[in-house]
């Protein structure tokens, strides 16, 4: 009997979790199969799915070529005496069905453990089908409000120029850049920080490399909200008075009146109570008093009006600093609760880049490599690189070499760029930005050719998905770039907002701020692979249209995953290239 709800869970998005959730149950013991186990249901153990895999997805297009998920025999000798499933688990685990949970066509013991089959039609057909769209979208939309404030941006007491502008901040710039685009396809409602003269040479200098930053025009200020700071810091209860600076002082009589007139009438908080008193986690303990001086009303000031449009009773304000500018951001983040702001505040740190034996701004670097990326298309093109079009193109590359120079690597760890004025931006091999861009234009110009061949009568136009038979895709490429790549996409989204709804913790958040940039250069490698290997557009023959239209479908798919994916990166597909 067909009921809504299996209705439901057959149009239900395909996804890895819950599959592997769905295997996970199948998998345990339950104590109607005791005895089939051989253990006594005292002796029988139950590994916390948390702490040990029951299941791993394979991803290797060796594995591949005989299973799609693997039981380890060592969590077999686990959960069943010699490691023997019971049939009756056998059969739950062949049978097993649900939301989002992908279709089995087999399994079996082998010596490394047990492994499963996927129906590999049938996830062909369901998900390109509709086209994949609920694939390249987070497989969840969340509510809430996030403030991503990037230090490197506010004035100190001017604001900062390309040429002052670090490798290093650069990287927390790209990186907050990066996270809003992630957040807000989530459904977040996100703000940036702090806003910057509109016009001035650091907005030009972003905007060059695809970054949208909020702007307020030169004569517009903020002292509104300055005296508001200043005189809620005045009146915290955590700020110190007379007798406690006298007590602690030191160093004589005369030291004492020099120190008290140079801070005559200064307001000094006590960091260390803020955050003791709050029981907040993670700060460092060498915190003290701070004194208040004009260039943290400030950038407290731009935090407040970040926050102004706020919806929600809290939000989470996200710190995307240096390690350098750690220490400094906690004392402004403590600031900030001291005034009266209730917001969740935590730090993303990112580690310091290097360039060995050279020094570069922010400026330098990008004329760099916007040099680099000229002469290797003039290299390739010849005198075809002239005009605004081509502009355009080597604007875009050297953005996206940049990006995935510096956010192709765990926040935390350092980045080491080479930096020689010699060395070339190559479309060959996996070089990282450009040999993502050069696979998605390849993408674009097989349509194109195809939609050629349909002007010229050589090919029909692709019909709806459900005249195509999927089981023409038996190529080991076509299985791996939608198994590892189309299917578990949404989910790789999805990641950076659960760690934000995580509530406790330190005050540094630690967010897998490199998995765009590593998956699309995975993915380009193995498409790249497959391409090279494949002849998708064949000989104009009824008998292999079939064939053809499911690749199509397919690199279609990808295609759009390709734009999904630059896009949290604000990189704009290059068609041709």
């Amino acid at each position: 009997m067909i009921t809504m709800e299996n209705i439901e869970e057959s149009s239900s998005p395909l996804r890895i979790t819950p599959t592997v959730r769905a295997l996970s149950s199948a998998l345990r013991t339950t104590r109607g199969n005791a005895h089939d186990s051989g253990r006594r249901d005292s002796e029988r153990m139950f590994p916390e799915p948390e702490k040990e895999k029951l299941w791993f997805k394979e991803s290797s297009a060796k594995n591949l070529r005989t299973r799609d998920f693997l039981s380890p025999s060592s969590m077999l000798n686990t959960l069943y005496a010699d490691g023997q499933v019971p049939p009756a688990v056998m059969s739950r685990i062949l049978s097993v069905q649900g939301r989002g949970v992908l279709p089995v066509a087999g399994g079996e013991v082998v010596d490394e453990g047990l492994r499963v089959r996927v129906d590999r039609a049938a996830a062909f057909k369901a998900v390109l089908d509709g086209g994949a769209t609920e694939y390249l979208a987070p497989a969840a939309q969340r509510q809430g409000y996030v403030l991503l404030n990037c230090p490197a941006l506010h004035p100190k007491p001017e604001p900062p120029t390309p040429d002052s502008l670090s490798l290093g901040q650069l990287r927390t710039i790209l990186l907050a850049d990066h996270m809003g685009s992630l957040l807000r396809g989530q459904g977040f409602t996100v703000s940036l920080c702090p806003v910057l003269p509109e016009e001035s040479s650091i907005v030009n200098f972003l905007c060059t490399l695809g970054i949208d930053w909020p702007t307020s025009p030169a004569c517009w200020t903020n002292e509104g909200r300055e005296e508001k700071i200043q005189e809620a810091l005045e009146k915290s209860p955590y700020r110190e008075r007379e007798i406690e600076r006298d007590r602690r002082m030191s160093g004589g009589p005369g030291r004492k009146k020099a120190d008290k007139g140079e801070n005559e009438g200064a307001v000094r908080i006590n960091l260390k109570r803020v955050f003791q008193d709050e029981g907040l986690q993670g700060y460092d303990p060498s915190l003290g008093t701070c004194t208040v001086h004009r260039d943290s009303v400030s950038h407290l000031a731009q935090l407040d009006l970040a926050a102004a449009d706020c919806t929600v009773a809290v939000a989470t304000a996200l710190h995307v600093t240096s390690c350098q500018d750690e220490f400094r951001q906690q004392q402004i983040a403590m600031l900030w609760r001291a005034s009266g702001a209730t917001h969740t505040q935590r730090h993303l740190v990112c580690g310091p880049v290097k360039t060995p034996s050279s020094q570069l701004s922010s400026a330098q670097y990008l004329q760099l490599r916007r040099g680099q990326m000229k002469e290797a298309s003039e290299m390739k093109y010849g005198d075809q690189v002239e005009g605004q079009t081509w502009d355009d193109i080597i604007r875009v590359m050297s953005s996206a070499t940049i990006r995935f120079e510096l956010l192709s690597t765990v926040h935390t760890s350092p980045v080491t760029l080479d930096v020689q004025r010699e060395g070339g931006v190559s479309t060959k091999g996996p070089r990282g930005g450009v040999f993502v861009m050069y696979n998605c234009a390849r993408l674009h110009t097989l349509f194109d050719s195809y939609d050629r061949g349909v002007e010229k009568g050589l090919y029909p136009e692709i019909p709806d998905g459900s005249e195509l038979d999927f089981s023409a895709l038996k190529e080991e490429g076509e299985w791996l770039l939608l198994f590892n790549y189309l299917i578990p996409f949404s989910e790789l989204l999805d990641q950076s907002g659960q760690v934000l709804d995580c509530e406790g913790g330190g005050a540094r958040v630690n967010l897998k701020t490199e998995q765009i940039c590593k998956f699309l250069v995975s993915l380009s490698k193995d498409f790249s692979s497959y391409y090279n290997r494949v002849h998708v557009l064949g000989e104009p023959l009824p008998h292999l249209f079939n064939q053809m239209f499911c690749r199509l479908y397919l690199l279609r798919a990808l295609r759009e995953l390709y734009h999904s994916a630059l896009e949290t990166l604000n990189l704009p597909p290059i068609r041709q290239l």
